[in-house]
């Protein structure tokens, strides 16, 4: 019942915007040298064989995705703090100067600490929070998974930073259209469809 009066709430927010606003949501994922595992090819027989190292590695990829447009933002962090998410909002900020930015995220505490709500009330960015414990409605969370069979999967690199590096490539490399068809966001059963039909601006 909460989780439906939030996302009631949500719709009624993002219905009322004024002109020129934007609407991103946001979301981080963890990336480890050693590799997640994933279904594969192999001879009939014969076990499938994932080389590791031995050691391992851990970076933290921010980003955001419009929900208008497909377009996204990435930065790659060590960790994720509350200062690691405020360099994100600054980013964002810089991007989207001039637009009225709204920004759909969970309620991590990297992001309700009070000194995250401060810099972004600052920079006029509005957080609005989704439900907790409901992944499946960030859309990010969908892109991750995506970038991460694609590119991660099964496979350990030399460094933690060249995988890094090739995540953010291949997600950044999607056209604007195949990242709002492959995050679900095109979807007919979207969660937020009809409270984005013919509401947004959309920035170039």
């Amino acid at each position: 019942m909460l989780s439906a009066k939030k996302k009631s709430r949500i719709r009624r927010v993002l219905g009322n915007l004024p002109p020129r606003s934007v609407v991103l949501v946001e979301d981080e994922t963890d990336l480890l040298l050693f590799p997640p595992l994933r279904a594969m090819w192999s001879p009939r027989g014969v076990p499938a064989r994932v080389l590791l190292t031995g050691w391992n590695a851990r970076r933290t990829v921010f980003g955001c995705m419009n929900l208008a447009t497909g377009h996204r933002v990435f930065q790659l962090r060590y960790r994720q703090r509350a200062d690691d998410f405020q360099a994100f909002l600054h980013q964002l900020h810089r991007q989207y100067r001039g637009w009225q930015v709204t920004l759909l995220l969970d309620s991590d505490s990297s992001h309700t600490a009070l000194s995250s709500q401060a810099v972004a009330a600052e920079l006029g960015i509005q957080l609005l929070w989704l439900p907790k414990r409901a992944p499946e409605l960030n859309p990010m969370d969908t892109l991750w998974g995506q970038g991460k069979d694609a590119i991660c999967a099964n496979k350990q690199y030399a460094s933690i930073d060249e995988q890094a590096a090739q995540f953010i490539d291949h997600l950044a490399g999607l056209t604007d259209a195949e990242a709002l068809k492959t995050s679900g966001i095109r979807s007919k059963h979207f969660w937020l469809r009809k409270a984005m039909v013919k509401r947004f601006c959309r920035p170039a």
